[in-house]
């Protein structure tokens, strides 16, 4: 792990995340925070992780029916994933623009939304980074909820 993102600060965010009870399980290891989306049709995990010198949060799910239900919904309503994680951000109490959201099919056949946090935007304390990567992970998790199937929790007849 680079200088931006330790053990620490994942055992901090995991913390923060679990206290928010938003998730199912929270997990910290291996330089990574693990939730699983609380109510999702189809097995989903929000995540934070550094991956080529960067810090990531990320929406990840092997369901490909899931991720269509997440990208036909930004279609038919015409929001822009950007604007929605900006607009839970500020919720947070975190007002700045994000960078691209990018959405593929990784290596090991996840798809994938992801958007890069800039943790050392604030500087060195780990505080102020376990604060800003915690508040990416739950606007991640407020903007995608009411997405395609990430509310589906069973309880349909």
């Amino acid at each position: 792990m680079s200088g931006v993102w330790s053990e620490s600060l994942v055992s901090a965010v995991a913390g923060r995340a679990a206290r928010a009870g938003v998730f199912g399980a929270v997990d910290a290891r291996d330089g990574r925070v693990v939730c699983a989306a609380k109510a999702s049709a189809a097995p989903a995990e929000f995540r934070l992780f550094e991956e080529g010198g960067r810090v990531w949060a990320a929406l990840v799910t092997s369901d490909r029916w899931l991720s269509q239900s997440i990208e036909a919904d930004l279609v038919h309503t015409g929001d822009k994933m950007e604007e929605l994680i900006e607009e839970e951000l500020v919720e947070l109490g975190v007002d700045r623009k994000i960078g691209k959201v990018e959405h593929f099919r990784s290596t090991d056949k996840l798809y994938t939304f992801r958007v890069a946090v800039p943790v050392e935007s604030v500087g060195e304390s780990e505080g102020a980074r376990a604060e800003l990567a915690g508040a990416y992970l739950l606007a991640m998790e407020a903007a995608y909820r009411p997405l395609g199937d990430m509310e589906a929790d069973g309880d349909e007849e």
